[in-house]
């Protein structure tokens, strides 16, 4: 197993940390190749366009599909470029093929590392019954009996997954699914660029599976991008937040946050409850109110997000937006027509022109992920999660070309999460 050197570079948006990346793989030895993993395939083309030094290939589907196609650019030492989804479904021979190489690895924003994963309760009680897996009873890790006569190409996902040992079976109710810890252990150099590291879901992974890492901050100097102490950089940071930024948020300060002024309203359970859907529609004339009445901003500049299944309740005149959803999008045009920006998006700049937001939703973490950690010991920072969250959302729209912004923010707690960020208590 290769000693790795993980770095996270917590840096907030817009210092510079993609404009860092470009840099180094530019400059670095061409006997290091790089792989670089990104949420978006258009982030990928502006790897391929930025880095003139190197050739980077993203996988492509010849037929057996994109998973062998990395495979093979990985044998032919090629430097790569790809994204998030097919990272995650790296198998047992892909990492045997990175231990062998002399790769470092790049990560454009965390990545998701822990979720649920949803199979027949039958299915998974037939392959207990039939000796095909078994639960440790220590850790509740699924493995694999390879003693097993083994026969359903239905399940190869499922011994796939246990034989890369990211697989857990919880309080007897739950499976998830984890990453396989042993891709990170298999590069020379890790580079994970984020912000908020602290409250992200891939720190508390590495947490439980005793990971080190360390951290740096990106500054612009006279010799150009270069990483610095993080604990140092800190300070000038938090001087930018309030000084700079704080400065750039308009939030909304009136009758219509008295919807969120409960802890836990607007959370994805308060929506679930029937006794609260007169406070839905409530909440979506304050919506339409903000935005015609308080910021009268035209519908192309307007941004909003509620979880996934309230958006067709909540959607309204103003701030609808069309098309329906990303995969209708053609052109720039439909981008800026895009209203409703999902609640998880990051690492893009498509909505760089949105002047007037609402969040109208309360983040908590989903309560299964989180006892799964704490269970294992791990300290889970919900507030700083809820923030960090937040935050990114909010730098999807033209604040981070430093242009002003309004917001409505009806939830007193996430409300009072930024303001004291802005001051920053952090």
């Amino acid at each position: 197993m290769k000693n790795t050197n993980i770095i996270v570079i917590d840096s907030i948006m817009g210092s510079g940390k993609t404009s860092w990346s470009i840099q180094y793989m530019n400059q670095s030895d061409k006997e290091i190749n790089f792989i670089y993993i990104t949420p978006f395939l258009k982030e990928v083309d502006r790897i391929k366009e930025s880095v003139p030094e190197r050739n980077f290939n993203d996988p492509v589907n010849k037929g057996s599909g994109k998973l062998e196609d990395l495979k093979r650019l990985i044998i032919d030492e090629k430097d790569i470029a790809t994204t998030h989804k097919l990272f995650q479904n790296v198998d047992v021979e892909t990492i045997e093929l990175l231990k062998a190489s002399n790769y470092t690895l790049i990560l454009d924003e965390a990545m998701e590392v822990v979720d649920r994963y949803e199979m027949n309760k039958d299915d998974f009680k037939l392959l207990i019954d039939s000796g095909m897996v078994y639960v440790e009873d220590s850790t509740g890790l699924v493995r694999w009996n390879n003693d097993s006569k083994y026969q359903f190409t239905k399940y190869d996902k499922i011994k796939n997954l246990a034989k890369t040992e990211n697989l857990y079976f919880f309080e007897d109710t739950i499976l998830f699914w984890t990453f396989p810890v042993s891709v990170f252990q298999a590069f020379e150099n890790v580079f994970i660029m984020t912000y908020l590291f602290q409250a992200q879901q891939q720190r508390y992974y590495y947490d439980m599976y005793d990971i080190e890492y360390s951290f740096k901050a990106v500054h612009y100097t006279d010799k150009g991008f270069e990483l610095v102490d993080h604990d140092q950089n800190k300070p000038i940071e938090k001087d930018y937040i309030r000084n700079v930024i704080k400065p750039l948020i308009n939030i909304h300060d009136g009758k219509l946050n008295d919807i969120g002024e409960d802890k836990n309203a607007l959370s994805a359970s308060w929506f679930r409850k029937d006794k609260n859907q007169h406070m839905i529609e409530k909440l979506k004339k304050n919506m339409h109110t903000y935005f015609r009445r308080h910021v009268d901003s035209r519908t192309n500049l307007n941004m909003w997000t509620c979880y996934k299944a309230d958006r067709t309740t909540l959607k309204g005149k103003g701030y609808a937006g069309s098309p329906k959803d990303y995969k209708d999008i053609k052109s720039l045009k439909d981008i800026e027509k895009l209203s409703f920006i999902p609640l998880n998006t990051r690492a893009t700049n498509n909505f760089s022109h949105k002047e007037s937001l609402a969040y109208v939703i309360n983040r908590f973490m989903n309560p299964f992920e989180k006892k799964f950690f704490t269970k294992k010991g791990i300290d889970v920072q919900e507030d700083l999660f809820a923030l960090s969250e937040l935050i990114q959302w909010i730098w999807r729209s033209r604040i981070r070309k430093g242009e002003m912004i309004n917001l409505y923010i009806p939830s007193s707690r996430m409300r009072r999460l930024l303001i004291n960020y802005l001051d920053g208590e952090y």
